[in-house]
């Protein structure tokens, strides 16, 4: 079982930038999900093996970047140009394959969520 450590949430206006870090080990297909309040979680980005392999829901495209270190274990979600529709808790997981996916019953361990609040 693979342990999912999420850092890096806040408050910031809109138009600012946060990035989220999450610590993993070993090779994983990883994704980031959010929910926001009385909604369903929704995939935000996910990356494969290979760190050219992302994809993007359409919301995020051009302003999210999803990205990966296997020499620091670290998993990141760089937010640019956020927009109050973007708050929500941020969830890091980790799902077992090698290409990205964005379905959530594909992701079987999660980490605990950090919130992101955008301000208008």
């Amino acid at each position: 079982q693979v342990q999912l450590v999420e850092s890096g949430g806040g408050l910031v206006q809109a138009g600012g930038s946060l990035r989220l870090s999450c610590a993993v080990s070993g090779r994983y297909v990883m994704g980031w999900f959010r929910q926001a309040p009385g909604k369903e979680r929704e995939a935000v980005a996910a990356i494969g093996w290979q760190s050219d392999n992302r994809t993007y829901a359409d919301s995020v495209k051009g302003r999210f970047t999803i990205s990966r270190d296997y020499a620091n274990k670290m998993v990141y979600l760089q937010m640019d140009s956020l927009k109050p529709e973007d708050t929500a808790v941020y969830y890091c997981a980790a799902a077992r394959g090698y290409s990205a996916s964005v379905v959530v019953q594909e992701y079987d361990q999660w980490g605990q969520g950090t919130q992101v609040t955008v301000t208008s």
